[in-house]
Parts: structure tokens; sequence; C-alpha cells
């Protein structure tokens, strides 16, 4: 019998959140420490750093972690053995020299990539939730946890005024009440962390006067989550009074518009996105100006593909976790750099992204090639539709999956179908009207699915550098 299944056995309430306090209390043991308020003030210095400072730092702790990595790390003194023997003798000191990582390589032998001498049940292990295949497995040390959960709270709950202190709630993908449970709570209180975890799975409009209820009654004064999951809050939430909130803090799925603006609006508080990965290789959040602000500190972050400014795939080497390193790392998503000369109005200097476009997976594809990404705009044009899905089921035809809200017209369904189109020329266009959208097993939801084989999209993306 699983531990899931021994804490669902449980009775709702008090028994349940004890065993979230204690749980709580073990990853706060991992995540912070009597160091963590110096390394916190310490990122708040950096942003104000030139981007000549921030290259000499960066540049300092990588040829640390590039000679620990090849001469330490059985997978990269392996491979680079192997290249020393054909005759090659390019540097593992320059990063370019690095042949970028895949995921498929770290999923099938991830101890290959631990340091030497580490051993592996005395750290914290993880892994990514799998939502485009198999989980990744990471390890980390718990010195290295703490440097990444300081940047989070510089970074995410400092820039708004509220610390790990501050009574919080999270929409997150796990199963904290049975998915078949119909009556709240739907929620379980981790006192050990000022944590409110409500499930993702039971945003049902009956549901939301209860998980408001409960946010008012344990002080929560920010809430984290997925943009899906909180846009249904949000949404339920219309015509009722939810509790004061400082911020809304969307993570894990990329904040399309139109859901950044129900939030807003729903919820009564500004809303900002943060984007970051398990891997922690790289990671940015949003300022109160609206920048989407990068973390140097957090990785060596690269875009291949891109041309002219546009999008490309993020390649990323982390700095922090140096036991378990990532090095070129292909993460999967595609963005833009903001190549703006001008300022942000928040007086940060950290680098800017433009967007986040979300997986490369999760692409849609035209008949000559082009990925299409940035699909917001075609939500935004028919406004009576409460959520939507993107299916493409072949190179010519592509399913939309819809909610609609009242006062949803034919209308409606048409603008988005033309949307498309003007994206991706002609196509068949199939809209299919749902009564919800289901969501992954770890919670998330998948605004843009590919049914196109790996031999059809393989035909269109770049070869590895």
């Amino acid at each position: 019998m699983s531990l899931l299944t021994l804490y669902h056995r449980l009775p709702a309430g008090r028994a349940r959140s004890a065993a979230a306090t204690l749980r709580g209390a073990y990853l706060s043991w991992w995540r912070y420490g009597a160091e963590t308020e110096r390394l916190v003030e310490e990122a708040l210095g950096r942003e104000s750093w030139s981007a000549e400072r921030w290259q000499t730092w960066q540049e300092n702790r990588l040829s640390a972690l590039l000679h620990r990595a090849a001469t330490r790390v059985p997978y990269y003194r392996q491979q680079w053995s192997a290249r020393r023997a054909k005759g090659d003798r390019a540097s593992w000191e320059q990063l370019a020299n690095w042949p970028v990582l895949e995921k498929r390589e770290l999923r099938e032998q991830p101890s290959a990539f631990v340091i030497d001498g580490c051993r592996r049940e005395w750290m914290f292990g993880d892994h990514t939730s799998g939502t485009t295949g198999s989980p990744v497995q990471l390890w980390w040390s718990r010195p290295a946890l703490h440097e990444w959960y300081a940047l989070f709270e510089a970074r995410c709950r400092r820039w708004f005024g509220v610390d790990r202190h501050t009574p919080w709630a999270i929409l997150g993908g796990q199963v904290v009440v049975p998915v078949s449970q119909r009556e709240p709570p739907y929620w379980v209180w981790n006192a050990a962390m000022h944590q409110l975890y409500c499930s993702a799975y039971h945003l049902a409009p009956s549901a939301i006067p209860s998980y408001l209820d409960a946010l008012a009654s344990h002080g929560v004064r920010y809430v984290l989550g997925y943009p899906s999951a909180l846009e249904a809050l949000a949404r339920g939430a219309a015509g009722l009074t939810p509790p004061p909130l400082t911020v809304a803090m969307t993570n894990a799925e990329p904040l399309l518009a139109h859901q950044r603006d129900v939030i807003a609006q729903g919820l009564r508080c500004p809303v900002r996105e943060t984007y970051g990965m398990a891997e922690a290789v790289t990671a940015a959040s949003e300022c109160a100006a609206g920048a989407l602000h990068l973390w140097p500190d957090a990785g060596v972050f690269e875009l291949k593909g891109a041309a002219d400014g546009g999008a490309g795939e993020v390649i990323a080497t982390g700095l922090l976790n140096v036991d378990m390193p990532l090095i070129r790392y292909r993460v999967g998503d595609r963005a833009m750099l903001d190549a703006s000369a001008t300022p942000c109005a928040c007086g940060r200097t950290l680098p800017r992204l433009s967007s986040v476009e979300g997986r490369t997976d999760d692409l849609l594809y035209t008949r000559d090639g082009r990925p299409v990404g940035r699909l917001d705009p075609v939500f935004k044009a028919a406004g009576r539709i409460q959520e939507a899905q993107i299916v493409q089921e072949s190179i010519d035809r592509v399913r939309v999956r819809y909610v609609p809200a009242p006062g949803y017209q034919p209308a409606d369904g048409q603008a988005i179908a033309e949307e498309i189109r003007l994206r991706m020329g002609s196509i068949e266009v199939v809209l299919d009207e749902v009564l919800e959208i289901p969501r992954a097993a770890n919670g998330k939801f998948r605004a843009v699915i590919s049914r196109l084989t790996p031999e059809q999209r393989s035909r269109f993306q770049r070869q590895p550098a």
C-alpha cells in the first residue's frame, strides 16, 4: 500500500493537515537554513548589476562547474574520454564545445550525472512532472536547494511584499484529496510552510465559494498556481467577494493574455508570471512593471535557432546544482528575448524575456513546416469561451475543444477557426464543444497538443547543435 493511499484513508481535516505539516517540516529543512536570509539579500543586491559584472560572475561559476563535470561526473567524463580517444582536442572550458544534452539521455541514466562521492540516499530526490513523457529523476544537495529557494524567495515573494512566513495558497497537481471526493474540504493546511494546498482537480463552479471561504479563513495573502487552475477559480469568483490578495503568481504553464485578464478581474489583484522547471537550470519572474526577468544566477541561458530576434529553443546550463550538473540542457521550451535597450521601469537590470511560448512538443506546424506559437490571440478573438484546447490531429486538420461560456454564439467558434487559418493557411478546423477539458495526470492543462508523429515533427525541427 502506497503512502498516498494511506494518506487518503486519513479523516479529512485535522488528520490530513497534520500529515501535510509533517511533510512541510521535512521540505522546509531541505529548502531553508540559517543562511537563507543572507542568500536572499545577496540575490536582491545582484539585481542592479551591469551586464559586464554578470558576465564575470557567470564565467567564474561556469569555469569551476565545467571542470568539475568533465573530471568528476561519470557521464561527462566518459563523453570527453571518448572524444579525446578520437583525437578531439576541443577544450571543455568553453561552453560552446559541449553538446546539447537531451532529456532522453538524462532519463535513461540519471545516476551517471551525479558527481563522484555523492551518495544519492543523502540527497533530496525529485523528478519532473512527466507532462510529455516519463519523468526525469533528479537529486539535489541541501546547499544547492538553499540557493534555489533563496532565489525564489527574493525574485517572487519579496518583489511583492510577502515572504515565506506569509500565509499563502497553492493550486497544484498534488492529489491532496482523492479525486473522487465530492464534498469539501478540497484542500489541506500545511502549518510548517504556512501553506493552504488546494486541489486543482475539484474546481467545479459549485465548489468555488468553498475555496474562497478556505482562503479567507486561513488568512491567505497570495496564491500560486497553474494559470488554468487560477483561471477556473477566478471565473467561479465572478459576483463573489474573494479575500484581499496581494498578488496571484502563475507557474508550470504559459500564462495567456485572456487568462491574465480573467484572473486579475476575478481575484481582484495583480497577476505575475513565473517561468521555471524542476531541473532548475534557468528561471524568470515578472516584476511590477510587467517585464519577465531572467535569473542569471540560476543558469546560463541560450536560445537555439532564434533568428532576427525571434523565438528559439531554450538551452540552459544550471549553475546551482553542482552535484548533478546539467550542461547545455534542452529544456523543451521556446522563448524570445527582449532586445529593447530601454531600461525596465522597475529599475532592475536583469535581462528580460519578451515571451515564453511553451513546449516545443506542443507547437502546431503548417504544411510548409512553419512552427506556430503564441496562440492566445486565437482565444481572445472569441470572448464567450471559458477555455479551449487545440489538438493538431494531422498536418491538414486541427480540432478545437472548447467549453462555452454564457452567451456563446456560433460566430464565436467561427472566429477561433478563422484566427487559426490566418496563422496556418488552408486547414480543416473541427470545433468540438465539451463540458470540460480533462487535465493531465499531474493536474496541468495543455492548451496545445500535437498528434503529429515524431517522424513528422522531426522533418520540421532543426537538428541538435
